[in-house]
């Protein structure tokens, strides 16, 4: 007995203590917090300044605050993000500013893919029409870094550094062998000959399908960015087409040898040609301020003006119900569309899109209030990154399409996947299922212990067959086309932008500032408030409205890093329901 309560009361202590030590350590979390949105200030721009920036974080669609972004712990490194929307306003920002002379890139790494990129490398290249210099060092450029570098005016390189020079790769992971090992059978049932989102599952490497795919839309993307690169650098494409076969710069002499480089410096060789450029003493500090913490100077007037143009986010996974920030809800993209069409003071509609797809019923549910929201005002679709299948889909009713040349989009198509876990239950775990049912379907789709019948498997290609040719009327009716000639260009196949313009999916190539110009004229306004949507939480309401994810999202990046996304993709496709429009396979460019 004494025994029995010597235990109890250590459990009974031990549960104590732990919850006084959890709550320490929520004060301690949450002291860190508020002191970090105390002291976040902007930063003070002195005259004769630079503005130094970064890309060493993730670059998302729009900044969405993170209370964890700005929590350092000891032993603990944050991967923090940071908007495009707000990368833009600051290039545009310091171009007019007259205490900014100048920009220093500083492109040790860079986290976006390429129609992000293009999005900055095009304000780079409006800032430089202000007669301002940039200049580029890192101790290595990788190719996406070097995409931004080529607009300066000087790129420098350190001595021991070098540029990633070699051309564009596109690899898939097949879990084909895996699931065989398992005793998991994935039952596909697709429409689209270049459908390729199911490959993984059932082959062990690219049907010839889709490497055709694969090398059209990677060729158009690689060869936009020597065309551009030839552009900045004054390098004949074939010169760039040579060096990077060749795999000809393997060091930084080799990048000044070929003109990728002007010159090799240290930090301190760096630091006093920009001196130079500013004009300063050499014993005197630069003025310089970081892109995250420069804030433009807020043009007045603005938020008396009465006439808007709203900017619609959607970014990510489309899937039923709220979603989130990274998440596209059906339920709650269409009530903000729907807000925005009753909303008087709301003249045009920007939808802006980065989405890979995801449910073929959420995509028309969202579908629906874009047609409805187009009879009544001006929509134009700007794509970033990816705008494709189900992404495709919720854009086909717009008035205009605006896509990157190297944005991913297509892949008009829609597939089922069902996995059949027999093998794997029976044999490998002993694990045997019995069940009673009242009818010959009832328990259609409901189990994953026995493969589909001849009977269920027509039933739901027929489905999916009915899905995709509401696609294709969708896709026909937005874009003025025949169901026959979408049908031509989908069957699934993914194109880049600049594939997509030539084929009648996209009208024109631009950034969103383009698209939100062409909404503005096809309204009718000079003068205009820009809004966005859906309204971004305040950091304490995205902490309390959802606090356990927010944790274990922090702690898996800190973990896993650039691996997170993995888990990410992963954690999506055990989610999945109901048939799909969705790319082929999450798109990985190096």
């Amino acid at each position: 007995m004494r025994s029995f309560f010597k235990y109890v009361l250590a459990t009974v202590t031990g549960i104590i203590i732990s919850f006084f030590v959890l709550v320490i350590v929520g004060f301690i979390i949450i002291g860190a917090l508020v002191g970090s949105m105390k002291t976040e200030k902007e930063a003070i721009v002195e005259d004769n300044s630079v503005l130094h920036m970064e890309l060493n974080h993730i670059i998302t669609e729009r900044t969405i605050p993170d209370p964890f972004d700005e929590l350092e712990l000891p032993g603990f490194v944050t991967t923090k993000s940071f908007g495009l929307n707000d990368i833009l306003e600051r290039i545009a920002g310091a171009k007019e500013d007259d205490r900014i002379k100048g920009v220093y890139l500083d492109l040790s790494a860079v986290s976006a893919s390429f129609a992000t990129l293009q999005e900055i490398r095009d304000a780079l290249l409006d800032f430089k029409e202000s007669g301002k210099f940039i200049i580029a060092y890192s101790e290595g450029y990788t190719q996406r870094a070097y995409y931004l570098a080529s607009t300066a005016d000087k790129i420098y390189i350190n001595p021991e550094g070098t540029i990633d020079f070699r051309g564009l790769a596109s690899q898939t992971m097949f879990m084909k062998g895996a699931l065989d090992k398992l005793g998991i059978e994935a039952q596909v049932i697709k429409v689209g000959t270049y459908k390729s989102a199911v490959e993984p599952f059932i082959l062990d490497r690219m049907s010839d399908a889709n490497r055709e795919q694969v090398n059209s839309f990677l060729g158009s993307i690689y060869e936009h960015f020597i065309t551009q690169v030839s552009e900045s650098r004054k390098i004949t494409r074939d010169s760039l087409f040579a060096i990077a076969d060749g795999y000809l710069v393997r060091n930084a002499d080799d990048a000044i040898t070929y003109r990728l480089a002007d010159d090799k410096k240290y930090k301190d060789e760096l630091l006093s040609e920009l001196k130079t450029l500013l004009d300063i003493d050499t014993d005197k500090d630069i003025n310089a301020v970081i892109l995250t913490k420069y804030k433009p100077a807020v043009q007045k007037g603005k938020a008396a003006i009465r006439d808007r143009i709203a900017v619609v986010y959607a970014v990510g996974e489309i899937v039923s119900g709220e979603g989130g920030d990274e998440l596209i809800g059906s339920e709650r993209i269409s009530r903000e569309l729907r807000k925005m069409r009753k909303d008087d003071k709301v003249k045009a509609v920007v939808f802006r899109i980065n989405s890979p797809g995801g449910s073929a019923l959420a995509s028309d549910v969202i579908w629906r209030e874009v047609d409805l929201l187009q009879q009544e005002k001006p929509v134009m679709v700007s794509m970033g990154d990816v705008a494709a299948s189900g992404g495709y889909y919720i854009a086909a009713a717009a008035d205009s399409i605006f896509a990157q040349p190297n944005t991913i989009t297509g892949s008009i198509g829609v597939f089922g996947l069902i996995p059949n876990m027999k093998t794997l239950m029976n044999d490998k775990l002993g694990i045997t299922y019995d069940k009673v049912k009242t009818g010959k379907y009832a328990d259609y789709l409901a189990n994953v212990d026995r493969p589909l019948t001849a009977e269920e498997r027509n039933i739901l290609q027929m489905e999916v067959n009915r899905i995709y040719d509401t696609f294709l009327k969708r896709v026909a009716d937005g874009r003025g086309l025949t169901k026959e000639q979408v049908d031509s260009i989908g069957q699934g196949r993914v194109w880049s932008g600049r594939q997509a313009m030539a084929n009648g999916l996209v009208d024109r190539l631009g950034s969103i500032e383009d698209a939100i110009a062409a909404a503005a004229h096809k309204a009718g306004l000079e003068d205009y408030r820009l809004v966005t949507y859906p309204a971004i939480k305040s950091p304490f309401e995205s902490l309390l409205g959802s606090s356990t994810d927010k944790i274990s999202a922090w702690f898996g990046r800190r973990e896993l890093g650039e691996h997170y996304r993995y888990y990410e993709q992963l954690k999506m496709t055990l989610q999945q329901r109901g048939i799909q429009a969705r790319l082929p396979y999450t798109i990985e460019i190096n």
